[in-house]
């Protein structure tokens, strides 16, 4: 028996929207990376993206557990001396939820071009709306 592997032309890409209103940060990312990856496909190629797009609305409404609310800081660096800038998961929740539900689902993503190529099928909205309604979404439960 051969084994299939997937060529980029032939993939089919879907659409799916998901509600994250309620959900936990790091379970709603680590299900929408594999369906990004296109794990949840029986047609999954670890060479070959086959994953679909995903839109996230309501980010803003996400939960965090135990004390990561007040712990968890997002650091990153400007290549400047002292250049280290640190925002805490509260100052991130209240300002600009995209940011911490993209980079969760960014870190569970291949590092390399492949990965990148999986991350531009993601959108992410705070609100309840969004405007991929031409691509006729599925609705995704969790």
């Amino acid at each position: 028996m051969k084994t299939y592997m997937a060529k980029p032309e032939t993939v089919e890409r879907k659409w799916y929207v998901v509600n994250a209103d309620g959900m936990v940060l790091g379970r709603l990312a680590s299900r929408v990376a594999a369906i990004l990856r296109g794990k949840n496909k029986p047609t999954f190629t670890p060479n070959v993206d086959t994953g679909d797009y995903v839109i996230i609305i309501n980010c803003s409404k996400v939960m965090l557990t135990g004390k990561k609310l007040e712990q968890k800081m997002y650091r990153h660096h400007t290549g400047y001396i002292g250049g280290l800038k640190e925002m805490s998961a509260k100052f991130v929740m209240a300002n600009k939820p995209e940011f911490a539900v993209i980079q969760a689902i960014k870190g569970m993503l291949p590092k390399n071009a492949i990965g990148r190529k999986m991350f531009t099928k993601l959108n992410v909205y705070a609100g309840a709306t969004h405007n991929q309604q031409a691509q006729q979404p599925i609705e995704l439960k969790f």
